[in-house]
């Protein structure tokens, strides 16, 4: 069972998304608040596995309360519900951990894989925004938030390791990844897991900075599949 917190200064957002999430059976959600500060104060006794935070809240908004979360509860997955136009606050969430990025209006199966999805350990990202969350990346890896990975773990990446690096980077999910590869998503997600091991990273984000600041994305493989 996924214990899920909803965290939304609408309460007409809140009350839908409760409704919706709560016709699965493998979902609870434990609670429903109106911004940062409740969020902070309802996982002392809750204790969600994920959290859909909103951006744009009251008092504290979703950048800072996602922050706070993952410094004091690192293990929570935080899935951050934006529109367009907040690239600054999306940026930021994403540096501080952050494991998905979807835009408001998203459908309730899409929204229900993507807790399934980071409750895993994976990131999800709106395919539709990839190329935005590329960028949203290229400009995290020029900024002060660098990722530094030891040269001598790097050096034992494959290639095929590093075409699965290459499209995480581009901002892809591993159903894209899989297609693009000729790959099972399966095989994919091993990929990943491993890539982390070997690269002592956080998650799915730090490995996305890594892959932009170094120049992964910019490599020629030749042929596309692995």
């Amino acid at each position: 069972m996924v214990k899920v917190m909803i965290a939304d200064d609408q309460e007409l957002i809140r009350q839908s998304l409760q409704i919706v999430l709560s016709t699965h059976e493998d979902l609870k959600v434990v609670d429903a608040v109106e911004n940062g500060f409740a969020v902070l104060e309802s996982i002392k006794k809750e204790r969600p596995d994920v959290i859909l935070m909103d951006i744009r809240m009251p008092e504290m908004d979703g950048v800072y309360c996602t922050k706070a979360v993952k410094e004091k509860y690192p293990d929570i997955k935080i899935i951050i519900l934006t529109t367009f136009d907040d690239d600054e606050f999306v940026f930021s969430a994403l540096k501080y951990g952050a494991s998905g990025y979807l835009l408001k209006g998203v459908s309730m199966d899409e929204l229900y894989r993507a807790i399934c999805t980071v409750y895993n350990g994976g990131a999800m990202i709106n395919p539709d925004i990839a190329t935005k969350v590329f960028k949203l990346f290229s400009k995290m890896s020029m900024s002060n938030y660098a990722i530094q990975v030891d040269d001598s773990l790097s050096k034992d990446l494959t290639q095929a390791e590093l075409k699965v690096i290459q499209q995480v980077g581009f901002g892809l999910s591993n159903k894209e990844i899989a297609q693009k590869l000729f790959l099972s998503e399966g095989t994919v997600r091993n990929y990943v897991s491993t890539v982390l091991s070997k690269l002592a990273l956080r998650d799915r984000t730090q490995l996305a900075i890594w892959a932009v600041q170094t120049g992964v994305t910019m490599q020629e493989f030749g042929d596309e599949s692995v």
